[in-house]
This record gives structure tokens, sequence and C-alpha cells, in this order.
């Protein structure tokens, strides 16, 4: 079933949100004070409007509680986009994410009633620092604070070995959901399959433990 997005706050984050909800088929509601920007998004969202977010009634107007998920994308503007949660967790909108600028930020957002609260610059930083630090490391995508998921390539160590040999969920808490083989994908691998060199492990766990893993097994 196709869900329903609106996205407040068309800067660089919030477009690209916009237009990848947009790509994968789903109703998206395009909105920011900026005339330029929503005239823009006009042409990409299923809508687009000017419309001031800390404004209840412009919200109430929309419609904004029989949307999904709201995605609250505003830029430097951080009294905006407190404001704007504010109310959309008032007008009980189901699902709210929120962008924070800072830890301080993140900590009132999430106080207020947000849903998820995200740090794209951080997070991103984080990302790309994580993969040119590690020759073995595809891509790292964090999770939670404590928590990420990473795509790992399996090193002359770990070919040869099964699952079970690894037994990386008892040394480190770690599950390999998935193995990358080539063009094929390994779903849920069981114990006894044989990891291949150059295979591209996928593995979720705590983020401390992936590193001790990395640094164990593939240095």
């Amino acid at each position: 079933m196709k869900k329903s997005f609106a996205v407040i706050g068309l800067g660089r984050f919030g477009g690209s949100i916009c237009r990848t909800l947009t790509d994968e088929g789903m109703e998206v509601l395009a909105i920011d004070v900026n005339e330029e920007r929503v005239n823009e998004y006009s042409m990409i969202a299923s809508h687009a409007v000017v419309g001031d977010s800390t404004d209840e009634n412009v919200l109430k107007s929309l419609g904004i509680r029989n949307f999904d998920h709201v995605i609250v994308a505003i830029g430097d503007d951080i009294q905006s986009s407190i404001l704007t949660t504010l109310i959309l967790k008032e007008l009980g909108v189901g699902q709210i994410t929120s962008k924070a600028q800072n830890d301080y930020h993140e900590k009132v957002l999430r106080k207020i009633g947000a849903d998820h609260v995200v740090h794209p610059e951080r997070d991103m930083g984080k990302r790309i620092a994580i993969n040119m630090s590690s020759s073995n490391v595809v891509d790292y995508l964090q999770l939670s604070e404590d928590h990420s998921i990473v795509e790992i390539v399996a090193n002359g160590k770990l070919g040869g070995n099964t699952i079970m040999d690894l037994d990386v969920r008892k040394k480190y808490g770690l599950n390999i959901v998935a193995i990358k083989r080539g063009e094929d994908i390994i779903v849920s691998p069981q114990a006894k399959e044989t990891i291949h060199n150059r295979d591209v492990l996928i593995v979720i766990g705590n983020t401390n433990d992936i590193s001790r893993f990395e640094k164990k097994v593939l240095e």
C-alpha cells in the first residue's frame, strides 16, 4: 500500500528525501516558506505548497494529520523546527522525523515528541570517515546511537571459513544477515555457509563490537 509523506523544508536534506520518496512511488507533499523552492519541487512531488509550518492553521488546512509520516527538514531555524514538531505532535501526526542541528536540539525534539531524530551532516561525516579509515568497509549505516549495519569485504582470514567457524554472534555479538557474492545475494545465510574471498558480508550489531571484529579479523 502506497504511504503518504509530507516533507517540511526543501533544502538539500529535505529536497533529497522528497526526490527519493517520489522516485519510490510514494505520495509526497512538499512544504516550504520559499516560493522558489516550492516551484522547483512542484514538478517532482505529488503536491508542493508555500506555507509557514509554525502556523497551526496552515498545517490543519493541509490535512497534515492524515499523512502517514511527516519529515521536518527545516534548515538552520531551530526555533521553527521545534515549534513545527510540537504542532505536528499536538495535531496527532502518526510518525514524525525531525532533523537536528546539534545534540541539544535533538534532546528538545525528543522531549516534545519526535519519533525519530536525524543528524544528516554528522552521520554522513561519520559514514565517510569510517569508509576512508578501513579498506574492508564498503558501506556503513548508523541505525541508532549504538548500532550499525556495515558491508565488509571478506579478506583471506575470513575466506574458506563457514559462518559457524567464525561464530561472530558468540565472540562479538554480531549477526551476518546476508552475503553478497558477485551478482548474487544470500539472505539469512546458514551456519554451514562457506565464506569466499571477496564476499561482501552484511553485518549488524553494536558499533563498538563491529569495530572490534574489524580490528581482530580484518587487519
